[in-house]
């Protein structure tokens, strides 16, 4: 039978392949940090496939093994409010986009039980890591979860509403209709944010916004589909909410207090914008 710390390895290896990482830290922190630590005591429910749309393909793992969690499947931490483990190769792919160095200080915006919180903690150890966790119960699990992290803060409270540490990396694991103003403030120069853009029922993307001298760059890469962040999934009535396409050309975020919205603008929602230009002066087509 296949031994636990097998299984792990085995898992760990197919995270740094699913990242595209040239960073062999990333597997190595997927490999030692027990996945099963982080999601109570089993069996456990995983969610595969079209479960995530449907809601139907939930199972229930034979036993408690830990075994049957280091595959790439989500595993149910609240099902009633739909919060999950999360999809390990979609975290992969994004921590090894953000590329997480040493010593820098990191974010995490909506941290559930804190499994890649502790992922994001080996990786910019000796770097501070903020985590926010807007649910008691779960902020409750991820303080108790990484005890042992000494580089690891976990704040029960809204991230939306509260000031954010100066960071390299702002982590956001809950969909927003756009980043708000003090997260894009937050970002040293040269940090970078991912956070799942939902503007819309209808529109998720996953979105980096890299601060630049220039300003913020941004670079929708995927489609994604994450719970909607409280506090920050609803546009007003003057918001100009994009489609697919409109949102996937965008290449800056913008502040209204800096700049006005011009004709290149894909999305105005509140105080900030999104425009196809490019900080370099390209503009995407309309």
């Amino acid at each position: 039978m296949t031994s636990v710390e097998d299984a792990r390895k085995f898992y760990a290896q197919l995270m740094a392949a699913s990242a595209g990482s040239a960073d062999p830290r990333l597997e190595q922190a997927f490999a030692t940090v027990p996945r099963e630590a982080f999601l109570g005591p089993g069996p456990w429910t995983v969610v595969a496939g079209r479960a995530l749309i449907t809601g139907n393909g939930k199972i229930m793992t034979p036993s408690a093994d830990p075994v049957h969690i280091y595959q790439d499947v989500l595993v149910a931490l609240d099902a009633d409010k739909g919060i999950n483990n999360g999809e390990p190769s979609l975290h992969a792919m994004w921590i090894g986009r953000i590329a997480p160095r040493p010593g820098q200080a990191v974010t995490h915006v909506g941290a559930g039980t804190g499994y890649y919180t502790a992922l994001l903690a080996r990786l910019v150890s000796p770097g501070a890591v903020t985590a926010f966790e807007l649910e008691a119960d779960l902020a409750a699990k991820a303080t108790k979860n990484l005890e042992t992290y000494d580089n690891v803060s976990v704040i029960h409270g809204d991230a939306v509403t509260s000031d954010l540490p100066p960071s390299d990396i702002i982590y956001v694991n809950a969909g927003v209709i756009a980043p708000p103003v003090a997260w894009l403030r937050a970002l040293k120069p040269g940090g970078r944010m991912i956070f799942p853009w939902r503007p819309s029922q209808s529109v998720g993307l996953a979105v980096t916004v890299t601060r630049t001298d220039k300003g913020f760059a941004c670079d929708p890469f995927m489609r994604s589909w994450f719970i909607p962040c409280v506090g920050a999934s609803v546009a007003n009535s003057a918001a100009k909410i994009p489609d697919l396409q409109q949102a996937a050309r965008s290449r800056s975020i913008w502040l209204t207090s800096d700049r006005a919205p011009d004709r290149t603008a894909t999305a105005v929602i509140g105080d900030v914008w999104f425009s196809s230009q490019a900080l370099g002066g390209r503009r995407q087509r309309q």
